[in-house]
């Protein structure tokens, strides 16, 4: 078959390892071609602050305040904004609005399914805080 469709009520939404609750679109799809998630952010949570050795991320807010740190800058962008993320930059998306925010994070060139596959080395390079750390926006 040349094509796959995810209807919205067949997305399995599963809880991350940091919180966030986290749809595997490309997974679900069969596909390791790429990766494709959707990230549901509730107020106060936030994604891991990382990095990548090869992926070129492109993130989209499709619902609510998408809030970010890419390297040293901090973006706020609205519905249906796209950011791309060059892979040596660290990036955090986080949630410090009263509402959800929806995010949609496609990548190229997938380096890996699930962080249990990295070595210590590799970790320490993609999550250069650990994989829990929070962004001064939500400390304290």
């Amino acid at each position: 078959m040349s094509f796959r469709v995810l209807h919205p009520g067949d997305v399995d939404w599963r809880a991350s390892g940091v919180g966030p609750r986290t749809a595997d679109l490309a997974g679900q799809l069969g596909t390791a071609a790429l990766s494709a998630r959707l990230w549901r952010i509730a107020p106060r949570e936030a994604l891991a602050r990382h990095r990548h050795r090869a992926e070129t991320e492109l993130y989209v807010v499709l619902e609510g305040t998408g809030r970010i740190r890419v390297d040293d800058d901090l973006l706020t962008l609205a519905p249906l904004s796209a950011l791309l993320v060059e892979p040596s930059s660290v990036r955090q998306i986080f949630n410090d609005t009263n509402g959800d925010a929806l995010w949609l994070v496609a990548g190229s060139e997938r380096e890996f399914s699930s962080s249990l596959e990295l070595t210590a080395e590799q970790l320490a390079h993609i999550y250069p805080d650990g994989p829990k750390a929070l962004p001064p926006e939500l400390a304290g």
